[in-house]
């Protein structure tokens, strides 16, 4: 009798921590993975990337995110982060957009994040991300300032894959 309850105990245990799992990657849209379509993006004062594919996962009360992509001169780009939505500023690995090395992220609401990339404590650029209503398509609006101290402005539509 002690193994039926011991066994109907870690059951109930594994399916609950399953469950919330599910509605953890349900509550983030963003979750996924994303590849940059370069037909329907701007890039201000460009070029575009080659290519780019991010890829988010849900994590507690945040997410962890990696970029790779090919840079319009034919050279490869990696960057990732580790970040709540609460403002904070988390390290970046490799080199963020616009030369960061810090990203912030706050959570407008389940389809929208906004987020602050610095570079030495400085704002290099802010971004909004927003998930379509039905999950498909990923939009994210930039602006701040190139490595060479240019202003840009950016919309990068990503596809889910």
């Amino acid at each position: 009798m002690k193994l039926k309850q011991t066994l109907v105990s870690v059951t109930v245990v594994v399916l609950g921590m399953l469950v919330s799992g599910v509605v953890l990657a349900q509550s983030n849209p963003s979750a996924g993975t994303w590849k940059l379509n370069t037909e329907k993006s701007k890039f201000s004062p460009g070029p575009a990337p080659k290519s780019l594919t991010l890829t988010l996962e849900a994590q507690d009360n945040g997410v962890k995110a990696s970029s790779q992509g090919t840079a319009p001169d034919g050279s490869p780009t990696t960057w990732s982060y580790t970040a709540n939505y609460d403002g904070k500023s988390n390290p970046i690995s490799g080199t963020g957009p616009s030369g960061a090395d810090t990203i912030a992220l706050k959570r407008i609401n389940p389809d929208t994040t906004k987020s602050t990339f610095k570079k030495a404590g400085k704002v290099v650029r802010t971004s909004r991300l927003v998930v379509s209503k039905d999950g498909k398509v990923m939009t994210i609006t930039a602006k701040g300032t190139g490595s060479d101290g240019q202003p840009v402005s950016d919309v990068l539509v990503f596809d889910k894959q």
